[in-house]
């Protein structure tokens, strides 16, 4: 096994500090950006180069307001009844996948009716754009020291001192990379590589997400101040049985009906 000793530290200028985890969304955002500019460059995209450049600053804009206000009312929804303002102290870190996919999703919304491009249309292009970032947003995660694992004697397990048990678990941040990144990237780069019926892609993201999600729970810490909730599962499995039925269903329509 291994004791987590990284600095999450990237860059130290004194009174500014720039971290690897802030460094992983720069990543996250400019890999959607160019594979973007790549889907939009092939012909018939029906898409923009300036289109996309739009796309990717509201929906970086969605992740993280959306995703700070999860993190607030899905995690900590006692500070905020406390101190409604903690909403917007978002220099003190805590973002949640599920509220930045919720902030991502009115964005499209938005920016959709300025293009005249439904909601569907746009998250059909957007879903392959956006593992990369999730994976490099778990890898922060990881290089942080934060959001681990279950004890666990598997060979690979690490020591997270930030723990502060000395207990070995599994490095689940890399899991989620894993699946929520590589894996999830692959199968809707894939899936994406020719026409397929309008909604399908986002369905397909939908459910494989909440999938990979769901599974990882399995070997994640549960959150300290809420630890497992009703019938034995987690904040973050019970967050995606939403985007699981509502995948399943989306890709149930899009192939229920003529390809458009």
């Amino acid at each position: 096994m291994w004791v987590h000793e990284i600095n999450p530290v990237a860059l130290d200028l004194g009174r500014v500090q720039i971290h690897w985890y802030g460094l992983m969304y720069v990543i996250g955002f400019a890999a959607a950006w160019w594979l973007g500019l790549y889907r939009a460059r092939q012909p018939g995209s029906g898409w923009t180069e300036q289109q996309v450049s739009d796309l990717v600053f509201w929906g970086a804009m969605g992740v993280i307001l959306g995703g700070r206000a999860g993190y607030v009312l899905f995690y900590h929804f006692d500070y905020f009844l406390q101190d409604p303002l903690w909403l917007f102290a978002i220099w003190q870190g805590g973002m949640s996948f599920h509220g930045g996919l919720i902030g991502v999703v009115l964005a499209l919304a938005l920016l959709g009716r300025r293009y005249q491009k439904s909601l569907f249309e746009m998250g059909d292009f957007v879903a392959p754009l956006i593992p990369i970032g999730l994976g490099a947003g778990r890898l922060g995660n990881f290089i942080g020291g934060e959001l681990w694992g279950r004890p666990t004697d598997l060979p690979w397990a690490v020591i997270f001192p930030a723990a502060g048990d000395h207990l070995a678990r599994h490095p689940s941040q890399l899991y989620q990379m894993l699946l929520e990144g590589l894996v999830l990237f692959v199968i809707l780069w894939w899936f994406t590589a020719r026409p397929r019926p309008r909604m399908a892609a986002s369905g397909l993201f939908l459910l494989s997400y909440a999938v990979f999600r769901a599974l990882v729970e399995l070997f994640r810490e549960p959150d300290a101040q809420l630890g497992v909730l009703a019938f034995g599962l987690t904040m973050g499995q019970w967050l995606s049985l939403p985007m699981l039925l509502a995948g399943a269903t989306m890709l149930l329509l899009a192939y229920a009906k003529p390809k458009n």
